[in-house]
């Protein structure tokens, strides 16, 4: 299993876009959301997102770390 990259909430949401994912809305910094069959998704759309925060994103997508980082 491969270490999380440290990446920034900009480059999180565009990777969640390619997995299907669509903007939904913001509020403040906290970028909203939504996929047709997947559970909805917060992601801080801050400079350096935490690797604990990146993990339970991720385990929410149901996307695996090599996914995401084929998805960067």
């Amino acid at each position: 299993m491969s270490k999380l990259p440290l990446v920034s909430g900009k480059d999180t949401i565009k990777a969640l876009v390619r997995a299907g994912y669509y903007v939904r809305d913001q509020r403040g910094s906290h970028v909203h959301l939504r996929h047709p069959t997947k559970p909805p998704l917060t992601v801080p759309n801050h400079d350096t997102i935490k690797r604990g925060t990146l993990n339970a994103i991720l385990k929410a997508a149901n996307i695996s770390i090599d996914e995401f980082k084929d998805l960067l």
